[in-house]
C-alpha cells in the first residue's frame, strides 16, 4: 500500500485530475512520472525546473503489499552519461524536493568526479522503527519498483539504507543493477572503507600545498601554512564519513590533531588532541562516542581530565582550528541569519583556515542558494577562510561505487534469472563463486583508490586557480562551474544513442488494425516494422489515416509501410539528428545499429530536452 505521508502529501499537492490520468500500473506497482516540461506540476510538489533538470520525477508505489512500500526517484540530469547514480535514502518525512536536492548534488558530483554517469537519487517513505523483518522487505519491495528504471538509474547506499540492503536489491534485479555491494558480490564495502571520508583528507593534503597560491587575494595575504604536528582539525559529524575521515587522517598525517569532534549527543575538545584510534573503535560498537567517552573516561577523572565534554554539540564551532570538516547531514552549518537555524552563526563562528566539506551541503532551491552565498560572503570573502565544498571533495563514494559499473561483472558472475528474487538460492549460488568475487572486489578497490587520488587532486587544483585567477568569485560559484564545464563538453559529445527514447515495434505481417492500436497504447506516432527481428521499414500514424481513407483497413502492414526509410546511426551527434530531420523533412527516425532497432529520436525530443536549455542559458 502507499504510504500514509506519502498519499496525503500527493493529494494535497496535485489535482485529483492529474492523479488519475498520470498513473500508470502493473501488476499492482504504480507510477506517477513527470519530466522536465512538467514544470507547473513540478512546482506544485517542490520542485524548480532548470536548465539541468529534472529529467524524470517518478513517485512510485506498491498497493498490493501490506507494507507500507513507496517513494520517489529523482533522475536530475543524464549529460554525462546514462544510467544516473545516486544513493536510497529511507526516511519517514521525506519529499520530492529533498530527493531532487540529493539528485542535483549527484549530477554536479559525478560531473566533478568526471564519471560517466548522471545524476539521480530516490527515497523510500518509511518509518524509523520497522522490525528488521519489515526493512528488508519494503527494500525488496521498492527494489522492484525501481526496476522499471533500471536503463536510467543504478541505486547505492544513503541514510537509512546500507551495503546490506544492495545485496537485497541485487538478488530482486540483478548483480549489476545496483551498486556499493558487500565483498561477496564484487562490491566496495563504500562505507566500511571510508570511501567518502578518503576524499576529505586528499583534499586537506592537497590544500596544504596549493593555498599559498591564494596569497594573491587580500583575504589571502597573511595565509600561514602549519607544519604536520601544529596541524589541528574539527571534525562535526562524528558519523561515516567523519569518524573515518579522522582515522584516515591519523593513518595519513599521524603528526596532526583532531582535536574536536561531535556527534548527536554533545562535543568532545582536547587542545592537544583526542585519541582517534580509541574514539574510531567506539564509534564502531556504538555509533556515538561523545557522551560514552564522557561516561567513561572524563566523569571519573572530573576536572583533572585534560578533555572537554559538553551536551551542545554544535558549541563544537566556537573552537579555533586550522580546518573544519562540517561532516554532518547538515545544509547550513554556517549562516549569517539565526532565522536559517544554522549550527552556528558567522559571528560566532570559530577562526579557521580552511573548511573541508565532508557532509552533502549542495541544494539548487534558490533560496537555499542565496543563504550559501551570503555566508561564504562573509566566511571567504571577508574572514579569509579557504571553503573546498562538498561534491569536490567528497566523491569518493561514488567513485568507489562506480568501478562496480565500470568493471563489469564477467558473464559467470551473473546471478541466473531464474533464482532472482530467491534470497536462499541465490545466497547459495554466491558461495560456488566466493573466491571470484573477492578477487573482483580488489579489482575494483584498487581502481577507485587510484582514481579518487587523481579526481580529487585535480578538484583541488582547479578551485584554487579558478578562485586566485577572479578575487569576486565565491567558492561555492568555482566549484559549480567546474561540475557545469564538464557536463557541457558531455553534452557536446552526447549522440543518437545516448538521448534516444523507446519506439514500438511490430511484424511486418501484422495488420493495419493492430498496428493502430500500439500506436494508442504507445502514444506513438510511428511504430519500427520488423521481419525476423530486422528492421524493414516504418509506419506512422499518416500511413494509417491513408489506409483508413482507401478502404484497406484489413490489409497488413507489408502493403502500407515506408520502405525506404531514413534512420540514424547510435553515433550520430544532435547536430547530425536535426539536419537528417530538416533535410528529408521527418519528425521522428529510428535509431539502427546493423538492422537491429535500438529506438528512436524525434522533433519533440530535440526540441523538450535541447531548444529549451539552449535558449534559457542565453
Amino acid at each position: 500500500m502507499i504510504p500514509k505521508k506519502m498519499k496525503s502529501f500527493l493529494h494535497e499537492r496535485l489535482p485529483e485530475a492529474t492523479l488519475k490520468t498520470r498513473l500508470k500500473k502493473d501488476n499492482g506497482k504504480c507510477y506517477l512520472e513527470f519530466s522536465n516540461i512538467d514544470e507547473h506540476l513540478l512546482s506544485r510538489i517542490g520542485i524548480v525546473v532548470d536548465k539541468l533538470g529534472p529529467h524524470l520525477v517518478a513517485c512510485l508505489w506498491d498497493e498490493t503489499s501490506e507494507l507500507e512500500i513507496g517513494g520517489y526517484l529523482v533522475v536530475d540530469n543524464l549529460s554525462m552519461g546514462s544510467p544516473s547514480m545516486g544513493g536510497i535514502r529511507m526516511l519517514p518525512d521525506i519529499v520530492p524536493s529533498d530527493i531532487h536536492n540529493l539528485a542535483r548534488g549527484m549530477t554536479l558530483k559525478n560531473a566533478a568526479a568526471n564519471l560517466p554517469y548522471g545524476g539521480g537519487k530516490s527515497g523510500i517513505v518509511a518509518e524509523r522503527d520497522l522490525s528488521l523483518e519489515e526493512h528488508d522487505k519494503v527494500i525488496g519491495g521498492f527494489a522492484r519498483l525501481i526496476k522499471r528504471y533500471s536503463n536510467i538509474y543504478l541505486p547505492g547506499p544513503d541514510v537509512g539504507t546500507n551495503d546490506a540492503d544492495m545485496k537485497t536489491i541485487a538478488i530482486e534485479n540483478g548483480i549489476d543493477s545496483v551498486l556499493s555491494k558487500p565483498a561477496d558480490m564484487g562490491g566496495n564495502r563504500i562505507d566500511e572503507l571510508g570511501a567518502a571520508a578518503g576524499g576529505v583528507v586528499i583534499a586537506l593534503q592537497t590544500l596544504l600545498e596549493i593555498m599559498p597560491r591564494l596569497r594573491v587575494l587580500p583575504q589571502f595575504v597573511n595565509l600561514e601554512i602549519p607544519e604536520t604536528k601544529d596541524l589541528k582539525i574539527l571534525i562535526q559529524g562524528f558519523g561515516a564519513v567523519g569518524a573515518h575521515a579522522a582515522r584516515i587522517l591519523y593513518e595519513r598525517i599521524p603528526d596532526a590533531k583532531v582535536i574536536g569532534v561531535s556527534d548527536l549527543e554533545g562535543y568532545l575538545y582536547n587542545e592537544s588532541g583526542l585519541p582517534i584510534r580509541e574514539l574510531f573503535k567506539i564509534w564502531e560498537e556504538k555509533r556515538l562516542v561523545t557522551n560514552i567517552f564522557f561516561k567513561e573516561k572524563i566523569f571519573s577523572e572530573g576536572y583533572k581530565h585534560p578533555t572537554k565534554f559538553s551536551t551542545n554539540r554544535n558549541n563544537l564551532l566556537l573552537e579555533n582550528a586550522f580546518c573544519l570538516v562540517p561532516a554532518a547531514p547538515i545544509f547550513n552549518y554556517l549562516g549569517v541569519r539565526a532565522s536559517e537555524n544554522p549550527s552556528i552563526t558567522v559571528d560566532r563562528m570559530g577562526k579557521w583556515v580552511v573548511i573541508i566539506e565532508g557532509a552533502n551541503t549542495y541544494s539548487p532551491d534558490p533560496n537555499r542558494k542565496a543563504a550559501r552565498t551570503r555566508m561564504e560572503q562573509i566566511v571567504y570573502g571577508e574572514k579569509g577562510v579557504m571553503i573546498a565544498n562538498d561534491y569536490l571533495v567528497n566523491s569518493g563514494g561514488v567513485i568507489f561505487a562506480a568501478q562496480e559499473h565500470i568493471i563489469k561483472s564477467p558473464d559467470q558472475l551473473q546471478i541466473p534469472e531464474e533464482i532472482l528474487g530467491d534470497r536462499k538460492a541465490v545466497e547459495k549460488w554466491l558461495k560456488g563463486y566466493s573466491k571470484e568475487f573477492i578477487e573482483l572486489s580488489k579489482q575494483r578497490l584498487k581502481a577507485g583508490e587510484e582514481y579518487r587520488e587523481d579526481v580529487i587532486h585535480r578538484n583541488m587544483s582547479e578551485l584554487v586557480d579558478l578562485l586566485a585567477a577572479h578575487p569576486d568569485m565565491l567558492p561555492c560559484t568555482a566549484a559549480e562551474r567546474i561540475s557545469l564545464q564538464r557536463l557541457t563538453v558531455k553534452e557536446r559529445e552526447r549522440t543518437a544513442k545516448d538521448i534516444m527514447i523507446p519506439i514500438p515495434t511490430i511484424d511486418v505481417k501484422s495488420k493495419i488494425q493492430e498496428a493502430a492500436a500500439l500506436m494508442i497504447q504507445n502514444k506513438s506516432g510511428i511504430i519500427a516494422v520488423l521481419s525476423e527481428n530486422k528492421l524493414v521499414g516504418v509506419v506512422t500514424d499518416w500511413d494509417i489515416t491513408a489506409a483508413v481513407a482507401s478502404n484497406s483497413c484489413d490489409v497488413i502492414l507489408d502493403k502500407v509501410i515506408t520502405k525506404d526509410v531514413v534512420i540514424a546511426s547510435p553515433d550520430f551527434s544532435i547536430i547530425d539528428i536535426v539536419r537528417e530531420l530538416e533535410q528529408y523533412q521527418i519528425s521522428a527516425m529510428p535509431v539502427v545499429e546493423q538492422g537491429k532497432v535500438l529506438g528512436m529520436v524525434n522533433s519533440d525530443l530535440i526540441a523538450q530536452r535541447y531548444i529549451l536549455e539552449y535558449l534559457q542559458s542565453h
